[in-house]
């Protein structure tokens, strides 16, 4: 295995990810603040899975999201 490969395919898959969660995220929360179904303070529950299944992996992360 080319570690270098690998961990470079991780990283991508990971910017990819992570880029555009965030924006979707941004999106839904603006929307929500506009129609007065959130307020400043706020805290939102999040839930992030993973999951590869031709490896039989599952990975959770819980964290909240403050609307500041």
């Amino acid at each position: 295995m080319n570690e270098d490969v690998f961990n470079t395919s991780i990283r991508k898959f990971l910017k990819q990810v992570g880029v555009t969660s965030q924006r979707e995220i941004e999106k839904s929360v603006r929307e929500a603040v506009a129609q007065g179904r959130l307020k400043s303070g706020e805290k939102l529950p999040a839930k992030m899975t993973l999951t590869i299944g031709q490896l039989d992996l599952t990975f959770v992360v819980d964290a909240d999201i403050e609307i500041g």
